[in-house]
């Protein structure tokens, strides 16, 4: 396996691989990276698809990637995903699923079509004073030691930044920023997460930084991400004879660990009560979706909180039970094992009385029923004690949605801290309390209050104690390798498979691992597209630097007269122009 930028691979078809006709697959789990890796053994592999089998121990495919409406309860989305251009797996993947709601149309087509005449931007990205304008004014609010301390870990080695938290390399200054607020509510990323993985989002994304203030580096598409990713994949894989089987959870793996050579050789698996299993030889491929950022998530509804579920997580017990065959498996206690630091709670409120759409309006200043972009991203109320953030994309956001509701999602990164006008943690609250506590931050009179969160609205919180355990910090090894040295017939996949090129927590992530671990496994011929490399352009950089220092130029010490001459030799070569572009050198009078 091999990585490749341009046109000249990306529009490549490989070969098919030798010995392929006496290949089968076996995946477990049926998320994202499941469905993903099944399409490219089918596109690019060409493995017939009845030759691929997908496990699931729950009723319906899609992993974290839900949306879903629940008769009794209402619409439920655990969480939403932000999109950009440079997902360059996911793009190279959706290229080639049809769209089901554009006839004649790629998902991809659909997508690129919907954003260019639709593209989305935030009109009021914080609020305060329960509704109020926080005017951070697309600003960082940098000072000057904050400002070095992103250029240190910016410029730090992995391994400097391995097992240290963000508040370890990050002081006070820059955790009272607005760069923090934006950063922070955007990734879900808390003070006490992996300061390698804010390294590697800082790489990964540093041509987005000038977007960061008002989500103009954000796509989003046109329904839920269930029914507008999912389902087009799951239908194409069926339609390729792909056999799903559902209710059926894989309890371990059996694997034969010689030196220099390691086999899948069982799979142990569950169903309806019965135990099972299935014997795997060197043809044999499995697929194996490691950890669960939604694993024991637990739904309320408007009468009822949510419940924080500590017990049996299956996903994380089967990767213990993995990992302990071979140290090369990686370590799942670094990551699962510390439900108060990687659990939030999010809620799906649906409104039902038509005066709260207009308090919507009045902060999104848009029409939140126009089908169109509405807040254009997440709006956090900035004094809120549960830092609550809350989001309305486009309605209808559900295609079963009546077309007087509006669906909104939020979540709150603080949710043992009692709330501003419920003066209850998030996490003890039912979904009538959760909404009382948006309306009051979205600035409904205290008055109006109780009867619209009881009767003009309906609330799903959901309680996810894994969410965030990707970024707890970690060490090399503690996330095993796509595909581990040595291995001849399997492979790792998902959010805890290590892809050293790329950062976790997207959409992104779920369809490289996958990918990677196809090529690899069946040396396809085609290289797997590189990461978008703005974390080695000069003129990105340069671009990023002026919107950390809010747009201020270059301030040198010394005399004006030195200033004046060194700025003069800069202007005369390439360097001095490119810094003029930036913004962060005078340009010529």
């Amino acid at each position: 396996m091999y990585y490749s930028s341009g046109n000249y691979e990306a529009f490549a078809r490989p070969r098919k691989p030798d010995g392929i006709e006496n290949k089968t697959a076996w995946f477990v789990g049926a998320g994202l990276a499941s469905l993903s890796g099944a399409a490219f053994l089918i596109r690019d592999a060409q493995l017939p698809g009845e030759k691929i089998t997908i496990f699931e121990r729950l009723a319906l495919p899609g992993g974290a990637l839900d949306g879903i409406r629940e008769p009794e309860k209402g619409f439920v989305i655990r969480g939403g995903r932000e999109m950009e251009d440079h997902f360059e797996c996911l793009w190279d993947l959706f290229r080639s699923i049809p769209s089901i709601e554009v006839e004649g149309a790629s998902v991809l087509d659909e997508f690129y079509w919907l954003n260019k005449d639709d593209p989305n931007y935030s009109l009021q990205r914080a609020t305060v004073n329960r509704g109020q304008d926080a005017r951070t004014d697309g600003l960082f609010g940098l000072s000057d030691k904050a400002q070095k301390e992103i250029v240190k870990v910016f410029l730090a080695t992995r391994e400097e930044m391995e097992g240290k938290r963000i508040n370890e390399v990050f002081g006070p200054d820059f955790l009272a920023s607005n760069f923090w607020l934006y950063w922070r509510t955007m990734f879900a990323f808390e003070e006490w997460h992996s300061a390698l993985e804010m390294k590697l989002y800082l790489h990964r994304f540093i041509h987005h930084i000038g977007g960061l203030p008002d989500f103009s580096a954000l796509k989003f598409t046109r329904y839920n991400q269930y029914e507008s990713l999912v389902l087009p994949l799951y239908k194409w894989l069926l339609d390729q004879g792909v056999a799903f089987q559902f209710a059926t959870e894989v309890t371990d793996v059996d694997f034969d660990v010689t030196p220099g050579r390691k086999q899948a050789a069982k799979i142990h698996w569950v169903r309806d009560g019965q135990a099972g299993s299935t014997d795997l030889g060197p043809d044999d491929l499995l697929f194996m979706t490691i950890g669960s950022l939604t694993e024991n998530s637990d739904n309320g509804d408007h009468h009822t909180p949510a419940r924080l579920n500590e017990g049996p997580a299956p996903a994380w017990d089967l990767w213990r039970r993995i990992a302990a065959k071979d140290p090369s498996f990686g370590n799942p206690d670094v990551f699962g094992a510390h439900i108060p630091e990687t659990k939030w709670e999010s809620a799906t409120v649906t409104t039902l009385d038509p005066r709260i759409p207009e308090y919507i309006r009045k902060i999104a200043k848009r029409d939140p029923f126009s089908g169109k972009v509405v807040t254009g991203g997440i709006v956090t109320a900035r004094d809120s004690n549960w830092l609550l953030s809350w989001t309305v994309n486009r309605q209808p956001h559900f295609k079963q949605q009546p077309t007087d509701q509006i669906v909104v999602w939020l979540y709150s990164l603080f949710t043992d801290k009692p709330g501003d006008y419920v003066s209850k943690p998030m996490q003890d609250c039912t979904g009538e309390e959760i909404t009382a506590e948006w309306l009051y931050h979205l600035g409904v009179p205290v008055s109006d209050i109780p009867e619209l969160a009881a009767t003009g609205a309906k609330c799903v919180p959901v309680m996810m104690p894994y969410v965030t355990a990707f970024f707890m910090p970690r060490h090399a090894g503690d996330r095993p390798d796509v595909v581990p040295e040595g291995a001849v017939n399997f492979a790792f996949i998902g959010q805890f498979a290590e892809s050293s090129r790329d950062c976790i927590f997207t959409t992104e992530y779920s369809v490289r691992t996958p990918m990677e671990a196809v090529y690899t496994l069946l040396n396809i011929e085609r290289g797997v597209p590189e990461v978008f490399g703005s974390t080695y352009d000069i003129r990105t950089l340069l671009a990023a630097a002026s919107h950390l220092r809010d747009g201020q130029e270059l301030h040198l010490p010394g005399p004006e007269f030195a200033r004046k001459w060194l700025f003069g030799k800069l202007d005369q070569i390439e360097i001095g122009e490119l810094l003029t572009q930036a913004g962060l050198m005078p340009g010529k009078p």
